[in-house]
């Protein structure tokens, strides 16, 4: 097989690579990644701790999951903004701010569900 033309297994492999890429840039450039990085370990403690069962860990998993898909299309769409309309234009102030709101909305959504799935076990050992 020329190398112009690579192996299904080739291809997939740099997908893999390309995918990481684009997760290594999130959590290099955006401060806020930080943040959901550091509340997702303390979440993730706590819930050791609580021993919670695996039907609120699957709760969890999936707002995490939520949250940081919202993070890298908020990336995404920011890095395609800025390379469409590098000046300032009304437009691309609304794709920007309405996809920092989707992010936004992901982060309230995901306290809420911790609230209530760590809320009740936490009041139960403390009081």
């Amino acid at each position: 097989m020329s190398s112009s033309n690579p192996s299904p297994l080739v291809k997939r492999i740099r997908s893999f690579k390309y995918a990481f890429e684009g997760c290594r840039h999130v959590i290099r450039s955006q401060p806020n990644a930080w943040i959901h990085a550091a509340i997702m370990v303390a979440v993730i403690g706590i819930a050791y701790w609580l021993r919670l069962p695996a039907r609120d860990w699957a709760v969890l998993v999936l707002t995490f999951t939520v949250v940081w898909m919202a993070e890298f299309a908020n990336t995404a769409l920011e890095a395609i903004v800025d390379l469409s309309s590098p000046d300032l234009h009304p437009l691309a102030k609304v794709a920007k701010d309405v996809s920092a709101g989707m992010v936004l909305v992901g982060a309230v959504g995901a306290i809420l569900i911790g609230l209530l799935i760590l809320g009740p076990p936490l009041a139960a050992r403390f009081f």
